[in-house]
């Protein structure tokens, strides 16, 4: 008698968002098993990798990020040059420089830049702010203003200004927006209940719902992630069924096993081959977790993340 197996696809299933426009858009989202459960259903869509661009890029000090961006100067180049790395779906603005506590970059240098890049590649964008709730309100809109038509992504909406960055984001300007927690499924539900009773559809939000590089508080983020996935499948939980996006490379290329030089720990091995794997642990460990896609930087850990979905999707 020939075995069986018994499937496990969900009634709940994760909304599809699609960001960008013509042939280079890209779906996220999309299914209703498990990650990477393609013994319970077909994906829909696979994991999506996004490459992040900083705006303080020329200060990256890792040997192979300045081997690959060689003779890139303004965003406009780095965009143009990460849409050539092998493995990559999306393009992820960061614009950390915008920070009033930092270098306080103009918001109109910032939007600049972004209508630059928009006009230089043809891969769906994601802009990421500089954490400062009203300067990235500013960020935000400007940037949804000048790239109406892009389809673009701005992280985050958080709750002190899901208002401002919804209805100026979405609403008026026809873009998806970033539901943005610290890991807790309640607040994430509740972020995206407030959202949606700003009359955004439910398909013009992506969940950001807390990250943090492995080994560093990361059983909340992991904890989170499973939760939210399972109450949006199990449970047909309408308010947590958004695709999910996890920014990796802000966190694991700031922690010391990413830092620490060679000098002062010498039997840690080559900082830049500790980077590329807290990278790709993160990631990897996003991904089996329930994120539909991840942002990182560096081509030796995007391409080893590609590879992981491919083979298991």
């Amino acid at each position: 008698m020939a075995f069986v197996p018994k499937t496990q696809p969900y009634n709940g299933k994760i909304n599809a968002v699609t960001l960008g426009t013509g042939d280079k858009a890209i779906v996220i989202g999309g299914q209703n098993v498990l990650p990477f459960y393609t013994f319970d259903a077909p994906i829909e869509n696979a994991p999506k990798v996004g490459i992040e661009i900083s705006d303080a890029a020329n200060e990256w000090v890792s040997a192979g990020l300045k081997e690959f961006y060689a003779g890139c100067t303004t965003m406009a180049d780095y965009a143009k040059k990460a849409e050539t790395m092998p493995g990559a779906d999306f393009l992820c603005l960061h614009f950390e420089s915008a920070d009033p506590n930092g270098a306080n970059r103009p918001t109109a240098d910032c939007v600049a830049d972004a209508v630059a890049v928009a006009e230089a590649v043809t891969m769906p964008i994601v802009i990421m702010g500089c954490k400062n709730i009203e300067k990235d309100g500013e960020l935000f809109s400007k940037i949804s203003e000048a790239l109406q038509g892009k389809n673009i992504l701005c992280l985050s909406a958080r709750s002190e200004d899901y208002k401002t960055v919804g209805a100026s984001v979405a609403l008026a300007y026809g873009q998806k927006v970033g539901a943005e927690t610290a890991d807790d499924i309640n607040l994430a539900k509740q972020l995206n209940i407030m959202l949606k009773g700003l009359s955004i559809a439910p398909e013009s939000i992506i969940m950001n719902v807390g990250t943090a590089a492995v080994g560093y508080g990361y059983e909340y983020v992991a904890s989170t992630l499973d939760r939210v996935r399972l109450a949006a499948l199990a449970q047909s939980d309408a308010d947590l069924q958004m695709p999910i996006i996890a920014p990796v490379s802000p966190d694991t290329w700031g922690v010391k096993e990413s830092t620490a030089s060679e000098d002062d720990e010498p039997t840690w091995g080559s900082v830049e081959d500790r980077a590329v794997d807290m990278e790709v642990s993160t990631a990897a460990a996003d991904l089996v977790g329930g994120a539909d896609a991840v942002i990182m930087r560096h081509p030796t850990a995007v391409a080893a993340i590609k590879k992981f979905i491919t083979e298991l999707v």
